[in-house]
């Protein structure tokens, strides 16, 4: 992944387009740090489809019984 600054972006919209398209990212930064990325719309779909933390564990072959029953102590004294 390459970084591009805000104002080379600005310049060079149009070949940065063409790069992600072709599976090239950039990242474009400004005063040096990450703002945005450009990523073309394949790597965007797929990103997309990655499921939740949530549905992973929803689809889950685990049955009841499966896991060891939860801790459910204090981990800390709360009190101050």
């Amino acid at each position: 992944m390459r970084e591009v600054q805000l104002c080379e972006a600005k310049a060079k919209l149009s070949a940065l387009v063409e790069e992600a398209a072709q599976g090239e990212t950039a990242v474009i930064t400004r005063h040096g740090k990450p703002r945005a990325i450009i990523l073309g719309v394949d790597e965007w779909n797929r990103l997309r489809r990655v499921p939740s933390f949530g549905r992973l564990l929803l689809s889950s072959p685990l049955e009841d019984g499966d896991l060891p029953p939860r801790d459910t102590s204090p981990s800390r004294d709360a009190a101050m």
